[in-house]
């Protein structure tokens, strides 16, 4: 392990993240609420450390994948720790682990919160909430290579950890160029959603940060129940569209850009995320009907689909509280909490690739039992997918279920009752952010005990970094020569 090269790059994304916490001044200035000190003296700590880092830890050595792994899970946590400095400089969360959970809801895109009364959070400090999601949306580390040439060098290895998915693809011949190009369609979804909030009703600042959760699949609103305040179904049918469009791989938007509109289609995975999306509506709305939850149809797929969107995706935007809905209902909505969004978007969960591979190789294995001489192989698309890759996935799903499984019963042993402590893992593991039980829809982890929020707070951390980015710094091989 290089690790004067490491401080050095993390040194840099400190002085990146110096730079952003002056963003909400704007806004602490417009709404005179009184803590722009907070934001000031935030990032001067961060330039110091930052500087220190950067410019006293040389190395003439180029970062290896090695190198990559440790920065980019080092570099979510002092994210973490140093973007909780407002929260702390400003009195809002006064307890640091509380600030740290928040920031770090924030910056996985996870948008469980430990405020009771959101709105009673200043503006600046509401915004600054917001911009975690937003920046944590794509990878911090994505950015950072778009407009931090320092991190080109060897920047292949940075992406391949920080990206999203089952593989991470170049979409340009140079990394810098694939962030940029990926940053670009993300700002651009971004600005359209906002107008087209602004347009049914919304203020500028409410547009802007539902904006920023929607597109990072965050789900952190600027209300206390959510966008439920806003009972509208305009604002309900345009956050639940790019809710979706935000679960797909930023590629094929890509390639709606370069109008290639026939590449996007053909995706095996969209359709069926899409599919998944459609029937799970049906089946939501078919039981919330039977047992008079909603009786108007228009009422029904307004608030189903909105639901199940949110919780596909990994959102975490409440409209309703599903807590009510019937059994069935709340079933499904579990079983979207595994799935998650598409391999290469911002949304959570194990990805639609993985369960779409793992069914597929599984109904291989049954086809051989059959015919045992016969050659068939697994395909996504019309592409045969490597050995490698379904090892990967296997092992990917095993570890999941196995974090899930243990990270419960941690939870459960502060006291938590099955139910909460079960979907307060998924929800921060699949990084959704609402659960059931005590830390429901219209509930809050604020009385989650301090080592459940630490537990959380590290199921956040690998759901994000998908498990294998986390999990091999504990591998003493990795440490040595």
């Amino acid at each position: 392990m290089n690790l004067l090269l490491t401080l050095r790059i993390l040194g840099a994304l400190l002085l990146f993240l110096a730079g952003t916490l002056l963003t909400p001044l704007p806004f602490s200035f417009y709404y005179a609420d009184g803590v722009w000190s907070a934001f000031i003296l935030s990032a001067i700590i961060c330039l110091l450390v930052g500087s220190l880092l950067f410019f006293f830890c040389h190395s003439p050595k180029e970062l290896s994948l090695r190198e990559g792994f440790a920065v980019v899970t080092f570099g979510w946590t002092v994210f973490a720790v140093f973007g909780a400095l407002p929260y702390l400089i400003s009195g809002a969360i006064p307890a640091p682990i509380d600030a740290i959970f928040e920031t770090m809801s924030g910056f996985t895109t996870t948008g469980s919160t430990i405020l009771i009364d959101i709105e009673g959070l200043p503006q600046s400090l509401l915004f600054w909430r917001s911009l975690t999601h937003w920046l944590g949306g794509m990878g911090i580390i994505v950015l950072s290579l778009a407009i931090l040439p320092m991190l080109g060098v060897g920047g292949m290895q940075l992406f391949k950890a920080e990206v999203p998915g089952p593989t991470a693809d170049r979409l340009k011949p140079r990394i810098q160029d694939t962030a940029k190009m990926l940053w670009g369609v993300y700002f651009l979804l971004t600005v359209v959603e906002t107008l087209m909030l602004m347009f049914g009703g919304m203020s500028f600042f409410d547009a802007l940060c539902h904006s920023f959760a929607t597109l990072a699949t965050g789900g952190f609103s600027t209300k206390n129940t959510s966008v439920a305040a806003f009972d509208s179904s305009y604002i309900d049918s345009v956050i639940t569209l790019f809710m979706i469009l935000a679960g797909v791989n930023f590629a094929l938007h890509f390639q709606i850009l370069r109008g290639r509109a026939r590449d996007f289609f053909r995706s095996e995975e969209l359709r069926v995320y899409l599919g998944i999306i459609l029937v799970s509506t049906l089946v939501v709305m078919i039981f919330n009907w039977s047992s008079s939850t909603y009786l108007h149809f228009g009422e029904n797929l307004r608030f189903s689909i909105f639901q199940v969107s949110s919780i596909m995706t990994t959102t975490g935007f409440g409209t309703a509280d599903f807590e009510l809905w019937p059994v069935v209902a709340q079933y499904v909505l579990v079983l979207l909490m595994f799935i998650g969004g598409c391999a290469g978007s911002t949304g959570g969960g194990m990805k639609v690739a993985r369960i779409l591979l793992l069914f597929k190789h599984a109904q291989v294995q049954v086809f051989r039992l059959i015919h045992p001489r016969a050659i068939r192989l697994v395909k996504l698309g019309n592409r045969p997918v490597d050995k490698e890759v379904l090892q990967a996935i296997l092992g990917f799903f095993a570890l999941f279920i196995g974090v899930f499984v243990v990270g419960s019963l941690l939870v459960a042993a502060t006291g938590m009752d099955l139910v909460s402590a079960g979907s307060a893992v998924i929800a921060c593991l699949a990084n959704i952010g609402p659960g059931l039980g005590s830390v429901g829809p219209t509930d809050h982890f604020a009385y989650v005990p301090v080592f459940g929020k630490t537990v959380l707070i590290v199921c956040m951390l690998m759901g994000r970094l998908e498990l294998f980015t986390v999990l091999v710094l504990f591998f003493p091989s990795f440490w040595r020569k």
